[in-house]
């Protein structure tokens, strides 16, 4: 790396648009759109989950499918560190709570609240799975499900990550108060201090030091989304220091690989929070200094800005699927490729809809803003 390009990514990041004398606040930080082609790696690791864990192949195929996606679990947690990091790199100024939460609603209650719906029906009809309770039908609608662990995966089961979102977003503004207080060697420390929470938490999950498990509990995944957050503040800062593009990739697959080593649940997130720590950082270094990157293709965004109604509508589709296949029908190596192949077109057919036809128009509605009065004419 040349000396030029090592100042360049220790200067921080400038607005694309200065103050005006008013004080009115600069424009948004520039666009990071290989963070968003890495959504699309994520939720793909988490369909791949589901399929195995459906049962769609037996034999080879299964065992292949369980050793590249068996861990695909840790997709969710790439998704807590990339929340904290995206939130942190564009608040705004000056920001108001309810302006911030009222964002957030906008950006994921309406394709919540369809996919809930469609669960629901999924629930009245489908022979062997049991309906919900009132209770459980209203904690799910208000995202209140994971913090009960009994049910923290009723109705659309991947809904109990977004559960810990709401919660995240809940605090989110008194973490930004704390992260512009701090310096540089104040943000590292508290980076340092949320790792050595993921490896507490996740000895106490191994050891069963809980008679539940943590793994959906919000407040136990809390240190993932804040480490994204002090990851983004350390590059908005200038005082990022991580590896490259590539080895930090690197990184974060060898701990992807590791976590069959480890027990399962929330212990899997120790064998790969620091390679995601890294890798998010350094693909926001790779755009903001136009460094090689492959997530920033432009397909790869596209899939990235569906990436989360797909994650959201793709379990279902599997669930909806064994009306016709069974639960766990173990097919051939082709089989099993051609129904996986359906099943992943009709969930990304079903994610465009939500995202064109949902995601899209109900944000923007919920973000209109009001026209003020006109006012009285003079008499």
């Amino acid at each position: 790396m040349t000396t030029a390009t090592t100042r360049a990514l220790r200067t921080p990041p400038a607005r694309t648009g200065a103050a005006t004398a008013g004080g009115s606040p600069p424009s948004a930080l520039p666009a990071l759109p290989s963070l968003t082609g890495l959504r699309w790696m994520a939720a793909l690791l988490v369909f791949g989950l589901h399929v195995h864990n459906f049962g769609y192949f037996g034999g080879r195929g299964g065992r292949l499918m369980g050793w590249g996606f068996g861990a695909g679990a840790t997709g969710v947690s790439f998704f807590f560190v990339l929340s904290g990091f995206v939130l942190t790199w564009s608040a705004r100024p000056r920001d108001r709570a309810l302006a911030f939460w009222r964002r957030r609603v906008a950006r994921v209650y309406p394709v919540h609240l369809v996919t809930l719906a469609v669960a629901f029906v999924l629930a009245r009809t489908l022979t062997h799975q049991a309906p919900p309770t009132p209770k459980q039908a209203v904690a799910n609608a208000l995202l209140l499900h994971s913090w009960w662990h009994p049910w923290w995966q009723t109705l659309n089961p991947v809904s109990w990550s977004l559960a810990c979102e709401a919660f995240f977003y809940a605090a989110f503004p008194l973490l930004i108060l704390l992260l512009r207080r701090l310096g540089a060697r104040g943000c590292t420390a508290l980076g340092a201090l949320v790792v050595a929470a993921v490896l507490v938490l996740g000895r106490a999950e191994a050891h069963h030091w809980w008679t539940q498990s943590i793994y959906s509990f919000p407040a136990a995944r809390l240190p993932e989304f804040v480490l994204g957050a002090v990851a983004a503040r350390l590059v908005l800062l200038g005082r990022w220091r991580g590896p490259g593009l590539e080895a930090s990739l690197a990184l974060a697959v060898i701990g992807y690989f590791l976590v069959p080593q480890v027990t399962t649940g929330f212990s899997a997130t120790v064998c790969t929070i620091v390679g995601f720590a890294l890798l998010i950082p350094a693909a926001a270094v790779a755009d903001l200094h136009g460094l090689p990157s492959l997530w920033r293709r432009r397909r790869m965004v596209r899939l990235g800005e569906l990436s989360f109604a797909f994650y959201m509508i793709h379990l279902l589709v599997l669930r909806a699927g064994t009306t016709v296949l069974g639960t766990r029908p173990h097919f051939g190596v082709l089989a099993g490729t051609a129904v996986t192949a359906v099943a992943f077109a009709v969930s990304l057919a079903l994610s465009w809809v939500l995202y064109e036809a949902v995601e899209r128009p109900a944000r923007r509605l919920l973000l209109r803003r009001r026209r003020p009065a006109p006012a009285a004419a003079p008499d």
